[in-house]
């Protein structure tokens, strides 16, 4: 009973130690693999960095791409080309540099980025011609002119002195006695101010020739819209140059001027009274003319 009884025990033991070996030893040798897969893009990093190009699994791995089967094929060798070298031509001669071993091939310079040499400017088209000199400033011209109404003309008379007429003026005198003449009113009448030029003593306003003969041009033709008249009589070679544009050979004749009529070109009475002589030139020219403002009257 006793050696039934121990060998029922020592069986029961041993299964215990089986069992319990059974149970752990899966948890031993064959322990879970709980690493995440190495997924396409990291797998194809790891080979760049490696500098493996082309390979070949063994297996076909999950999610990658097919396989191409040209990339497998060997690589044909590249076969050596010799360069002849041609020495550049120079102006002088210079002693032939020495051969190349037959063995070794020609070094080819491959330019750096930084090295490039940089581009040479562009030569200039036409070299930039000097500025023409500007002209010298004109002087402005010097005058003074009144504007009178005698009847239906109109006198644009030069001052010598600058100053208004006064009654007792020799000049003033000449003038009267030009009108009873023509048989105008002797008593003319006075327009507006003097036109003085130039018009400011200082200033960066152009008071050119040109200038002087725009302003006295507006200024009378201003004053013939106001009151027409039938013959404008210019006296004095400033009345004549800024009023009609004309010089002192237009003397004694009669001008078209566009915005301004017909005038009469007449010597100054300063110059009349110098040079009597011109009375008569005066008497001659006054005499085909007045018919023109009696017709009128």
């Amino acid at each position: 009973m006793l050696r039934s009884a121990a060998r029922a025990a020592l069986g029961l033991i041993g299964a215990a130690k089986t069992t319990a070996y059974t149970l752990e030893c899966p948890t031993v040798l064959s322990p879970p693999d709980s690493r995440p897969l190495l997924t396409e893009p990291r797998r194809r990093a790891y080979l760049s960095a490696m500098q493996v190009v082309h390979w070949l699994p063994r297996a076909e791995l999950p999610f990658a791409a097919p396989s191409r089967p040209e990339l497998l094929l060997p690589v044909v060798p590249v076969e050596d080309i010799d360069f002849e070298v041609r020495p550049a031509p120079a102006a002088n001669e210079t002693p032939a540099s020495p051969q190349a071993r037959s063995g070794e091939r020609p070094k080819i310079e491959i330019p750096r980025p930084g090295s490039v040499p940089k581009p040479a400017a562009k030569p200039v088209e036409a070299e930039e011609q000097p500025a023409p000199p500007r002209p010298a400033p004109v002087p402005p011209p010097r005058f003074s002119l009144q504007l009178l109404r005698a009847g239906s003309c109109l006198l644009l008379v030069e001052l010598a002195t600058g100053q208004p007429f006064q009654s007792r003026d020799p000049s003033y005198l000449l003038l009267k006695d030009m009108l009873r003449a023509a048989g105008l009113p002797d008593a003319p009448q006075i327009i507006g101010e003097p036109v003085r030029w130039p018009l400011l003593v200082r200033g960066n306003m152009d008071q050119g020739p040109e200038a002087a003969r725009d302003f006295v041009q507006g200024f009378v033709q201003a004053r013939l819209e106001d009151a027409p008249s039938t013959c404008l009589w210019l006296i004095g070679l400033p009345a004549l140059r800024f009023a009609a544009n004309a010089d002192a050979e237009a003397y004694y004749q009669t001008l078209e001027l566009d915005g301004l009529g017909d005038a009469w070109a007449l010597p100054g009475l300063e110059l009349l009274m110098d040079e009597p002589q011109r009375k008569a030139d005066v008497w001659k020219a006054m005499r085909q003319l007045m018919a023109r403002w009696k017709s009128v009257e």
